[in-house]
């Protein structure tokens, strides 16, 4: 929560189709209840997230800004928002308020079916995948069904901060990049050597001194079909159908 005492919404500039706008244009009738989902499937990807994640973050503390703090009777709370890290932890994101740490989950089958079952069980509203081809996934008809109800808009990122097709530009600013920094040096799982370059490739997104990232509204009905590259349907998904003994409750479709 150290994040409120070192930045804040209106350090954070949005378009939307090139004009000025903000999260709640680009996330509808965005609130303090809603729950952030980002799947990443490459290593420091959601480092062309980090704008988006962290100028949340700081509206989400403007709902609770009053009550906040480290004091006794003061609330210390963080927002819902997840991190579905694809076959392994791809990067920490303790620095950026993702947190408590079982907020970074990690999806050791790299299945569609078992991401979904993933993001379903978090009760995430808005969705954030990265930019990928959409393929045609198995997945229960429960599990889509419960998605529908409640995913109400979707993003696509890209790991290098811009996105073909944007139409969602993000402004973010210096305190976000040190938390970002700072994190991304707590991440045993990548090399020095990477981490260095994964520095220089951030440094190409600067723009009159600021961090700009790019992202690209997507229906959730699509973002389902790009949790992934694999289509791959598991052997406990293929449990699922087993113990179904029908199709009927299979689903490949958009909904």
């Amino acid at each position: 929560m150290h994040t409120i005492y070192e930045m804040g919404y209106k350090d954070y500039e949005f378009e939307l189709d090139g004009q000025a706008s903000s999260l709640e244009e680009i996330f509808p009738n965005f609130n303090a209840d809603d729950r952030i989902g980002v799947v990443t499937l490459t290593p420091g990807g959601t480092m062309g997230a980090n704008a988006l994640i962290m100028s949340a973050l700081t509206r989400f503390y403007d709902f609770y800004r009053e009550e906040l703090g480290d004091e006794a009777g003061k609330l210390r709370i963080y927002p819902d928002y997840f991190v579905f890290h694809v076959g392994k932890l791809q990067m920490n994101h303790t620095m950026v308020d993702i947190w408590p740490p079982h907020k970074d989950v990690i999806v050791e089958v790299d299945d569609p079916e078992q991401i979904l079952e993933a993001i379903n069980d978090r009760g995430i509203t808005r969705l954030v995948v990265e930019d990928i081809p959409a393929t045609t996934p198995t997945f229960l008809r429960e599990t889509v069904s419960s998605a529908k109800r409640r995913i109400v808009s979707a993003l696509a990122y890209s790991p290098s901060g811009r996105v073909e097709n944007a139409d969602v530009t993000i402004k973010s600013c210096p305190s976000a990049e040190k938390n970002l920094i700072a994190t991304l040096g707590m991440t045993e799982e990548i090399s020095d050597e990477y981490r260095e370059l994964l520095k220089r490739k951030r440094q190409s997104l600067v723009k009159a001194d600021r961090i700009v990232e790019t992202y690209r509204r997507i229906q959730p009905s699509s973002a389902v079909k790009m949790l992934t590259t694999s289509t791959k349907v598991s052997d406990i998904t293929r449990s699922y159908m087993k113990t179904l003994g029908n199709k009927d409750h299979l689903f490949t479709s958009s909904w």
